[in-house]
Parts: C-alpha cells; structure tokens; sequence
C-alpha cells in the first residue's frame, strides 16, 4: 500500500469538485506506477455509470488491453458503491484500498445503502418493477456461448 497513491485519488476528487463534478477519484497502479486516472463524471457526461472507479477501470483496461486488472492496485478516495465493487470483482484486480467509508460518504449526501438493501428483497417488492419474462429462446444465448470453441472465458 502506498499511500502516495491514495492521496493522488483524493486529489482527484477535490479537483473535480472544484471543477463542478462529483467528489471522487480513482487511480490505478501496477508495478508502482499509475496506469489510469478517474474522477466522477456522472453530471459532466450525463451518464450515471461514470463513477471514478469505473472511469479509471475502462482507461486501464483500455492501456492494458485486456479486459482485467491482474496485479493491479485500485486506490480510491471513498469506499466502492455497489456497481463499482460488481465492476471491480470482474475486473479482478489484486487490491482495493480506499479511504473515505461508505458511511462518511452517505453523511455528505451519497448515500448507496438503499441499493444493498434492494439485492435481498424479491424481485416482486423492488422500488423498481423488475420483471422475469420466460421466452421459448431465453436459452439460446447461452446454449450459443457452450458451444462457441474459440471465446474467451471470463
């Protein structure tokens, strides 16, 4: 853990917010050196996936030209919400370090707990109606993966 690095995230994220965005940043290192940076872009970009960590896991992706971050280190100004942790545990990375709690980010009015909740109530009871519709070709996706000899597992 190098704290330098974490304070580089930080900094991100005072900087965004002093340019109008959301206050988080993200930066990821492998072998010691920064191989990506990402500060919240949500409001800049209208897109509501573009949370730092996501910014910087894409920017990385994209340095390393692989779809995961093995022996990468994500350090983050605030602890992952639930779509960066989901995004994080796919990319694989080797460490998570972060420094603001998830609770110090709901106190400053980022509050995700509502979608921890959500995973464990049934479907039928979500906020959002979330319907499963059967099709005779649900499986047909699938079926189409199994048999694929080239793909790339994942």
């Amino acid at each position: 853990m190098d704290q330098s690095f974490l304070r580089q995230a930080i900094e991100l994220a005072v900087d965004n917010v002093r340019r109008g965005g959301g206050p988080f940043g993200a930066v990821i290192v492998k072998d010691g050196v920064v191989i990506a940076a990402g500060a919240n872009q949500v409001t800049r970009t209208h897109d509501p996936t573009a949370h730092a960590e996501i910014v910087a896991i894409r920017e990385a992706c994209r340095v390393l030209g692989d779809f995961q971050l093995s022996g990468c280190d994500m350090y983050s100004s605030c602890e992952p919400c639930p779509m960066c942790l989901g995004a994080l545990y796919w990319a694989r990375p080797a460490r998570i370090f972060f420094a603001a709690t998830k609770d110090e980010a709901a106190a400053a009015g980022f509050d995700d707990s509502f979608i921890y909740q959500e995973i464990q109530v049934p479907l039928s009871s979500r906020r959002i109606p979330t319907l499963h519709v059967a099709d005779d070709n649900t499986l047909r996706p699938f079926e189409e993966w199994k048999g694929k000899s080239d793909k790339t597992a994942y």
